[in-house]
């Protein structure tokens, strides 16, 4: 169990890592191709009005004008790191807490602080991992193309179904959570405090002086 753990853990990190570096590239190349062809054109006109130098620029263009899906990608792309991330930032205690008062409290206070704020979130995350279940099962049955992909063959639930796919992961973080507040490991979401990261980056670049 231990080892299949580990294993979607590294899922997670290298697919977020895949969409960070495929979004990066189709942007470069999309830029690149906007941006190059105009450099043959003035080198063609430079030297004469070089057929060569012209046909290379008329190639450029001619991809980049073609790379219109390249923008509905990119979306699509940030969209399944947006929803996909959702829960590896729950488990890396990625998302920002507003706890200040909560730690003030005893630490039975905090646990039970905790685990209402963990129904909460369980209640919201579970709420929209079947609305959103819903809503691309309807787009299933439309079979509606997505925008600028639609005829690559990549239809809206393709896209849309990370939406159900990442609350439901959500959900699974926030119930190991609740386990773990219930069991006395840990008493609130274990979400990221700026205000104590702040002052460790303070200490440590004190020390380095």
């Amino acid at each position: 169990m231990n080892a299949l753990r580990r294993a979607w853990e590294h899922f997670e990190e290298g697919f977020i890592a895949f969409l960070l570096a495929a979004m990066t590239l189709v942007t470069f190349v999309y830029v690149i191709l906007n941006n190059l062809y105009t450099v043959f054109y003035w080198l063609g006109d430079y030297f004469g009005g070089n057929e060569a130098l012209l046909g290379i620029g008329d190639h450029i263009l001619d991809l980049a004008q073609a790379m219109t899906w390249s923008s509905a990608l990119t979306k699509a792309l940030f969209g399944w790191l947006i929803f996909f991330g959702l829960a590896y930032g729950v488990r890396t205690a990625g998302h920002i807490g507003v706890d200040a008062l909560v730690k003030l409290a005893p630490r039975g206070v905090q646990r039970f602080i905790g685990v209402i704020a963990c129904l909460c979130c369980l209640g919201y995350a579970g709420l929209i991992a079947v609305g959103s279940f819903d809503w691309v099962r309807t787009l299933f049955t439309a079979g509606i193309g997505a925008e600028d992909l639609g005829h690559y063959g990549i239809a809206q639930w393709h896209i849309g179904m990370i939406v159900p796919f990442g609350y439901a992961m959500v959900f699974i973080r926030f119930l190991e959570i609740l386990v773990r507040i219930l069991r006395d490991e840990q008493t609130g979401l274990g979400l990221a405090d700026e205000a104590a990261d702040a002052l460790k980056v303070n200490e440590h670049e004190e020390h380095k002086q």
